[in-house]
């Protein structure tokens, strides 16, 4: 087992998939988790969840600050980063904050990491930073511009740094789905921005095991690009309003839907690679990865250069109102 007897630090680990991260982790029996997060009330619920574990210590701490996380990494081994600023239109209108927390934080993640000695460092990006229109997206991007510097100008013997890029993630914290069905049993309308709109999306477990996954592949300097499906908005909201009506003996022909357009900064469809990168790009059967100068992914039996092309929402196959239904049923969020 891979963590086993192992010091791991998760970032952000009383968030919606820190928290599965966490769970996962502890099935392998490492020596100590240290969860590390700003939010005090979440800490409280999870160690309720967790109940009593002689192996996890919950840190409260900021990552602007340095000396917090440099404090945090004391004897760890491994970091999983996956604290961040993260709603698009609260970037958009607090841009320099989202700086310090997705750029300033982030190189005091890596300068820490270095000073203490992590064997690795794995960063969680969005599908936002592929040609980024918000402020969101491109503070992901400078975040893996540093992981990547901080990969290319360390010394061979040091940290492993990487970074790891997938999309939406079905039932997390802000996620469009619970809000849908609230609005449907409460208020009986929704407001959708188009419903031609196409999201990269994946359930909570996927997101989680092939972040772990991820961590454990790195080599060092590697982009890990997480496969997903695409979800055209229209077909969600229909499959929601018929589910949800369903189940609460609503009538769907009373739920009320309100275009309300794009708001600054969103896009209709979202990429996860670019052109370029996929000339570079190395296929697994569950994610790309964007290599550095040494991956050794062309001695793997199971790997395979990608097609060159843009990895689009827009260019890809959206699922089916059946496909969909069922993937919200899988992943308990109907």
């Amino acid at each position: 087992m891979y963590f086993n007897g192992k010091r791991i630090l998760v970032i952000g680990g009383s968030g919606t998939i820190g928290k599965k991260i966490v769970k996962a982790i502890q099935k392998e029996h490492p020596k100590l988790i240290r969860i590390f997060s700003r939010d005090e009330y979440k800490h409280y619920l999870f160690q309720n969840e967790l109940g009593k574990c002689d192996n996890v210590r919950f840190i409260i701490g900021d990552i602007r600050d340095y000396d917090r996380v440099l404090a945090s990494m004391q004897d760890i081994d491994y970091v999983f980063h996956l604290a961040a600023m993260k709603h698009v239109d609260i970037c958009e209108e607090n841009p320099y904050e989202a700086v310090r927390t997705n750029v300033h934080g982030t190189n005091n993640v890596i300068k820490a990491a270095l000073s203490q000695n992590v064997k690795k460092v794995v960063f969680t990006s969005s599908d936002k930073a592929i040609f980024p229109t918000n402020t969101y997206g491109a503070t992901k991007l400078i975040g893996e511009r540093l992981i990547s510097a901080a990969e290319n100008n360390k010394s061979e013997a040091q940290t492993i740094f990487a970074s790891v890029r997938f999309g939406n993630v079905m039932g997390s914290r802000g996620s469009v789905i619970p809000l849908f069905k609230n609005k449907i049993i409460h208020d009986k309308k929704i407001t959708v921005t188009d419903n031609d709109m196409t999201r990269f999306m994946m359930t909570m477990p996927q997101a989680t095991e092939l972040t772990i996954k991820a961590l454990k592949e790195a080599n060092g300097g590697e982009v890990f690009v997480l496969k997903m499906p695409v979800i055209h908005l229209g077909i969600l909201v229909e499959v929601l309003i018929e589910e949800v009506c369903k189940r609460h003996q609503l009538k769907k022909e009373e739920i009320e839907i309100e275009l309300i357009g794009l708001k600054p900064g969103e896009k209709m469809y979202e990429e996860l690679m670019t052109y370029d990168e996929s000339k570079i790009a190395w296929e697994l059967p569950d994610m790309y990865v964007l290599p550095s100068n040494s991956s050794g992914l062309e001695k793997r039996k199971d790997s395979k250069r990608v097609m060159i092309g843009t990895y689009s929402s827009m260019g890809q196959e959206p699922l089916n109102n059946i496909q969909l239904r069922s993937l919200l049923k899988k992943a308990s969020l109907l």
